[in-house]
């Protein structure tokens, strides 16, 4: 390792420079959350620990480890050995240990990443008793080529370059152009859905019950005790962290590519910050959630201030990491500079205390770290014994949850959040865990009902009584449940044969869109499929309900209206109705075109089923899912004659001069936003005609534009990767009246 170490010497020069972006700086960093290595670190809302945002990119150094087994890559180079980890941690920061430069940064050069829980094992020696099932890193750091820092106190931007080669300037050029553009793409709602925990409700209450056992025979005073959520996630990970970031920002937020895996966390608690010899903690005990208004907020803030329970909660733990602080501070430095302060969050309300100390010149980083690690707020007191019981009780292995992140300067600084509000993102799936701290005077269902306040700013989640907890509600069958709960019999014809249809409803500037229209459409599908009588139904109070069971009230949302036949032959019929509700992200997000393209799907339709928008839909399915497989965002559905009927989920129209074109064909689902957009053409004096059209007279048209309930009127830029006239300023006036 040291012979790796020194074929770099002393590592990359520093060089900084003051420069200007026009863009939010999490729009800058969108453009590298792909790449390996990049770690983003934000700092949320105004408190005083929010100050500094942080993106490292294109790291020249890369340090991974888990149990002895390290791995360390620099400028393309690997070394694979066995050590302590923290004891090759501190060759790498003693290697590269470099003065800090005149700018006053918090970091210019130095490592960015993770520490995980599992860390713990390599300072103490305590049973391991829980399951590591995810087999990952337990360290994680990356040394950047190139810092970008954002000062928001003074709205200061500084380049810190750590480039090793001369080829490395295409990631210099790169960043300087992210920050001249001035284009924010909003984000959507983005995330997974239908979380179940690790364990069952009884489960976590009755291990409360053991924890409060232990406490009464005096084997602990307090015990932090967590449950994991896991889903299937298949979004951009990105994308998720800045929906967060936008709706409920938090001091230490952050984004770490580690390649196989994403770290993203909304975490509000520090856990050490060094700046030379002055150190910092600041450990968080009570929580409540916020108030439905006002006067609830307020009721909510004063029970937490007044609580005793939480009050010697936090006490305790402020003496544990005073005790530890001491282990490697100067003798009398240690002190509390506020205690019990009251931080006010999106979901919740949270106690918070700052102890402060001067580390000992004999002491390092490393030594701090070993001293403090893991947070006392996060394993209990006192420390060894709780975290024994902990792996006794929790089946998994926690891995980032409760470690930290941050980052590690080379000029003896250091920032590292407690990795809580944390979310896994690995092989397709998120992991999420959710505890508290728990003392003899807990109640149980309370602390379980805490956890779930703590995780709804991840997970948005609603708790039933067995072990599924999930994000979204939908209306079924007459009464609001969890989504999960919308079970289909095996024997259900819309299952077996596909015998059923829906319909997707744009919910946006607090009312379903159309919603007259799409009812009609959907009791002309009830008629003429089931031959039955229409549904009495008040379908705008059923979207509200389901709406606000979502919080979806303020956003755009797509509502789904869902009916299946059922099991029954014969009266009485056993229909199922569905509905759900989820944020909508526009189909343009992202995209620099302006416009989707299409592709020819090679299978002609004809089908009577095509007029309605059935439950059998493996046809239009495919056909998009073929159209992205070469390229395209769209399928192009032709006739069995070679006429255009529709896309596989929208309507098109072509402008040729003062006459809009929509394709006739024999089969074709009547577009309700089709309707819309015609009618603004006339009014608009436009001429609407109707007849059969073929693929080449797309290319002599002045543009041609899809349309759907959700989208709105979108311009179509290809077909067939070949080029089309476009009018995007007549979508944007369209899409400006009718969404």
């Amino acid at each position: 390792m040291i012979d790796l170490l020194s074929a770099i010497g002393k590592g990359p020069e520093t060089r900084v420079k003051r420069i200007e972006i026009g863009k939010p700086f999490i729009d800058i960093a969108a453009g590298f959350a792909s790449t390996e290595g990049t770690v983003l670190l934000m700092s949320g809302g105004d408190l005083d620990c929010s100050r500094y945002h942080i993106l490292g990119i294109k790291p020249w150094l890369s340090f991974t480890g888990r149990g002895l087994k390290q791995n360390i890559t620099i400028c393309g180079r690997s070394l694979e050995f066995e050590s302590d980890p923290f004891d090759a941690l501190r060759v790498i920061l003693d290697t590269y240990h470099t003065e800090e430069p005149s700018s006053q940064l918090p970091l210019t050069s130095g490592l960015m990443g993770y520490l995980a829980y599992d860390l713990k094992d390599h300072i103490e020696n305590i049973p391991r008793t829980s399951v590591d099932d995810l087999g990952l890193p337990h360290i994680c750091l990356f040394a950047p080529s190139v810092i970008l820092i954002h000062d928001k106190k003074d709205g200061s931007t500084w380049l810190c370059d750590n480039r090793t080669h001369a080829d490395d300037s295409d990631v210099i050029s790169r960043l300087k152009t992210a920050c001249a553009e001035t284009r924010t793409d909003l984000p959507g709602k983005r995330g997974a859905h239908g979380f179940k925990s690790n364990m069952t409700r009884e489960e976590y209450i009755s291990s409360i019950e053991r924890i409060r056992e232990h406490i009464a025979s005096g084997d602990v005073y307090q015990v932090n005790f967590a449950q994991r959520f896991e889903s299937e996630f298949s979004d951009d990970p990105f994308e998720l962290f800045k929906t967060w970031y936008l709706e409920n920002p938090a001091p230490f937020f952050a984004y770490i590519n580690a390649g196989s895996h994403y770290i993203l966390s909304t975490s509000p608690e520090r856990f050490i910050c060094r700046d030379k010899a002055e150190v910092e903690t600041r450990p968080i005990k009570g929580t409540r959630p916020r108030g439905k208004d006002i006067s609830e907020d307020r009721a909510l803030k004063d029970e937490l201030e007044k609580s005793e329970k939480d009050d010697a909660e936090l006490s305790m733990i402020v003496d544990l990491m005073r005790n530890d602080l001491g282990k490697v501070c100067e003798c009398g430095s240690v002190h509390v500079a506020q205690h019990r302060r009251v931080e006010e969050y999106g979901n919740v309300f949270h106690t918070v205390s700052i102890v402060r100390g001067r580390l000992d010149r004999r002491y390092d980083s490393i030594d701090l770290i070993r001293a403090t690690f893991p947070g006392g707020s996060i394993t209990g007191c006192p420390r060894i014994r709780a975290m024994e019981i902990i792996d006794r009780l929790e089946p998994n292995r926690r891995h980032v949850y409760t470690g930290s992140i941050g980052y590690l300067g080379f000029n003896d600084t250091m920032d590292l959040s407690i990795a809580i509000r944390t979310a896994l993102i690995f092989n397709d799936k998120m992991f999420v865990s959710v505890g508290g701290g728990i003392v003899y005077d807990s109640k149980p269902q309370e602390e379980y009902d805490e956890t779930l306040h703590k995780g709804r700013t991840i997970m948005k989640i609603s708790h039933e009584r067995d072990e599924s907890v999930n994000e979204e509600t939908a209306w079924i069958n007459g009464m609001l449940r969890p989504a999960g709960a919308a079970h289909i019999k095996i024997s259900d014809l819309g299952l077996q044969y596909g015998y059923g249809f829906f319909e997707t409803v744009r919910f946006s500037r607090g009312a379903p869109r159309f919603l007259a229209e799409h009812i009609k459409r959907f009791n002309r599908a009830w008629r003429e499929l089931f031959q039955d009588e229409c549904p009495d139904l008040s379908w705008h109070d059923i979207i509200d309900q389901v709406i606000d069971a979502n919080m979806l009230k303020d956003k755009v949302a797509s509502v789904k209206i869902m009916a299946s036949w059922g099991s029954r032959l014969e009266p009485p019929f056993d229909h199922n109705i569905i509905v759900t509700a989820r944020r909508y992200v526009s189909r343009l997000e992202g995209k620099n075109a302006g416009g989707l393209g299409l592709a020819v799907y090679p299978h002609p339709r004809q089908s009577p089923l095509a007029d309605y928008k059935t439950l059998n839909y493996a046809y239009y399915y495919l056909a998009g899912k073929w159209a992205m497989s070469h390229g395209a965002d769209e399928a192009l559905i032709l006739n069995p004659d070679g006429s255009i009927s529709e896309t596989n989920t929208a309507s098109i129209m072509l402008i040729k001069g003062e006459t809009i074109v929509r394709p006739l064909s024999p089969h074709c689902l009547p577009g309700i936003m089709e309707e819309k957009v015609s009618d603004i053409f006339i009014s608009w004096g436009y001429k609407i005609e109707q007849r059969p059209v073929k693929v080449e007279e797309l290319f002599a048209s002045d543009a041609v534009i899809i349309t759907n309930s959700l989208i709105g009127a979108v311009p179509v830029t290809d077909i067939d990767k070949k080029a089309l006239k476009m009018r995007p300023d007549i979508c944007k006036s369209i899409n400006e009246i009718i969404l």
